[in-house]
């Protein structure tokens, strides 16, 4: 008995709560709970923190940048985080399924899908994009190191070309005023593996090695979900954890190299009259919001398979630290190769320092032709970029299935997940299929710019408002000290009420006036392709107001106040999905509402199949089930 106990309370178990059993038969839960920490670290650490957060950095006052974008992880990361793990884990639902707290609201679930989707569909690509690379690398000479090739022009200058050094006055400059200086990478990038068409309309033909490529990621993607986490909680512990080998092989590469230095310090000198510019503060908000997967519906869906106590506040802390300290340490990584490559040339950092696609399949590339046995370095760095976007794409993927499954919610559903798997992989395949054309990486930036821009903090200021103040915040604490058998400390409870939504709309406000037109490089997107990206921003905001008023017209009541509240009180069937943790006022009523969603978990276990089928479902001492899911 006390082992049991104590194995309990290591699982976060409430003290004083004998002999339940805190796993769901029906649904399923992690293995253990390291995979969900490492599910979760892989779902937030993401391509971004390589190839974003280090290049805000050094715009915006490097080491200076470090302070308003801790005080936003502890202002608005840390708590957002926890309140979608919790809101997930309580109700032990997908994000369609979690609102039964307040249905009207269900159209944030539906909004956080549609993100989801969008989201999947071009992230997917990216990868493909360096499973391309990857495949590439594999050579003696890497295939962008010289000018020699058939798609090189004569504007087309190498870093080991003869004579570099008398060239570096012009390598960044404008020559004859109309031409620049192209890199052997950059023209591999441009015209050969995109073979870039002149506009967005212009779809031109499928790149087939990306498309191969495409496939491929999907492929891995489907076998490492095919049976959801089961299978997705044992490929994390090495998608999750080889990146940071890589990092730390690329780190102490880097900084051994001559003129690592100075870029490690243009990364991090400190200039301390940028924090008082509220451009600052704003990119280190949206980059703390966007970086943590919030309002993605992934943190909620992954917190489902939790089981009911575990201590999701530790690990909502654990997460978000981890994620920020990985940004951190990538900007070392990065920037200490490319203060290598600036020495070399006889520039300066800012002249080869570069964010996004341009850092990683042109910057970062060129940077490593220099080093001694440059195609094993590219294998790594590459390979780490597949890891890094398949953990994001493993819960992007789950988010769907998981949120299909629980809505539909019969036995053969949950018996033939495996097939809502594949189709939504077969879906995503086919709907990537446009961005492997020679205009893909307009759409593919599109999407990125609009898709999961400013509708994620709308989705997630809503939800905010839906948990705290329609549902109400005392009732949410009283769930969580259910749950973890404490209230959620001070401090959270007054940034979920307050700070919180106030930093979210500051972020929508900053959104909404920092707005540029995309561009790409030199090219600038027509204006039907801007009304396009405002299409895919609003398709997904637009189905909360569209789900409020259906939901308000088929609530009951005689008048239109009445239907409201009706619309937003709590569903009878919300709360934990274990009938043996609805206590309290979530204490089952014998009603047919209850009795079609509440799982009841074997208790007995020394019960025989016949006497089973007059009272609670049997257990061995193994810990199996010896009935089926039975109901109140």
């Amino acid at each position: 008995m006390a082992d049991k106990c104590s194995e309990g309370l290591l699982n976060g178990a409430v003290p004083g709560e004998r002999g339940k059993q805190d796993k769901s038969v029906k649904r399923g839960n992690w293995g253990n709970q390291i995979e969900f920490v490492l599910t979760s670290v892989g779902y937030a650490v993401g391509l971004g923190n390589v190839w974003r957060f280090p290049y805000l950095c050094y715009r915006n006052g490097g080491g200076a940048f470090m302070f308003p974008y801790f005080i936003m992880l502890v202002f608005c990361g840390i708590p957002l985080f926890f309140m979608e793990l919790s809101f997930g884990q309580f109700a032990s639902q997908g994000c369609l399924g979690v609102w039964r707290v307040s249905p009207m609201f269900k159209g944030v679930g539906y909004g956080m899908m549609v993100v989801s989707t969008y989201i999947g569909i071009y992230y997917n690509v990216v990868i493909c994009i360096a499973f391309y690379y990857f495949f590439v690398s594999m050579t003696r000479v890497l295939p962008w190191t010289y000018c020699s090739n058939a798609w090189n022009t004569p504007d087309c200058t190498g870093v080991l070309d003869r004579n570099v050094s008398s060239r570096a006055a012009f390598n960044f400059t404008l020559f004859n005023g109309t031409q620049k200086r192209t890199s052997p990478s950059e023209e591999y990038w441009r015209r050969y593996v995109l073979d870039l068409s002149d506009d967005i309309g212009n779809l031109g033909e499928v790149r087939l090695p990306l498309l191969g490529c495409l496939g491929v990621s999907w492929v891995v993607v489907f076998l490492c979900l095919i049976k959801g986490v089961k299978s997705s909680g044992k490929v994390v512990y090495f998608t999750a954890t080889f990146p940071y080998v890589v990092l730390t092989i690329l780190f102490v590469r880097g900084i051994t190299l001559e003129g690592a230095l100075t870029g490690i310090m243009y990364y991090l000198t400190p200039q301390w009259d940028k924090i008082l510019d509220a451009k600052v503060w704003g990119d280190a908000a949206s980059q703390i919001f966007y970086s943590l997967g919030c309002a993605w519906g992934g943190l909620i869906t992954m917190a489902s398979y939790n089981k009911f106590h575990n201590n999701c506040y530790r690990d909502s802390i654990i997460i978000s630290i981890t994620n920020c300290a990985t940004s951190v340490y990538a900007g070392f990584v990065i920037f200490s190769i490319l203060g290598f490559m600036a020495k070399h040339l006889g520039v300066d950092v800012s002249n080869v320092a570069d964010h996004g696609p341009g850092l990683a399949f042109v910057a970062y590339p060129e940077a490593l032709t220099l080093l001694p046995i440059s195609p094993l370095w590219s294998i790594l760095f590459f390979f780490m970029l597949i890891l890094l976007g398949l953990g994001t794409q493993f819960c992007l993927l789950e988010t769907l299935v998981t949120a299909i499954v629980d809505e539909v919610g019969n036995e053969w559903i949950i018996r033939k997940k495996t097939f809502v798997t594949l189709g939504v992989a077969v879906a995503g395949f086919l709907l990537g299929v446009p961005l492997t054309t020679q205009a893909g990486i307009y759409w593919l930036l599109l999407m990125d710019n609009y898709a999961a821009s400013f509708s994620l903090v709308v989705i997630s200021c809503i939800m905010c408002v839906a948990i705290m103040y329609v549902y109400g915040h005392r009732n949410y604490f009283k769930d969580i000290e259910m749950m973890l058998g404490f209230p959620p400390p001070l401090f959270f409870q007054i940034c979920w009420r307050f700070i919180s939504p106030a930093i979210i709309f500051f972020i929508l406000i900053f959104t909404v006036i920092q707005y540029q037109p995309i561009s790409y490089n030199d090219y600038i997107y027509p204006t039907w392709a801007i009304s396009i990206g405002f299409l895919m921003a609003l398709s997904s905001v637009i189905c909360i107001p569209i789900y409020a008023i259906y939901k308000v017209c088929c609530s009951e009541g005689d008048t239109l106040l009445e239907r409201f509240k009706n619309a937003t009180k709590a569903s009878k069937d919300w709360g934990p999905a274990l009938a043996e943790h609805r206590s309290g006022r979530y204490a089952p009523e014998f009603s047919p509402s209850t009795e079609s969603h509440l799982e009841v978990q074997p208790l007995q276990p020394e019960k025989g199949r016949s006497e089973a089928a007059a009272a609670s479902p049997t257990q061995g001492s193994n810990g199996s089930a010896h009935s089926q899911d039975s109901r109140l």
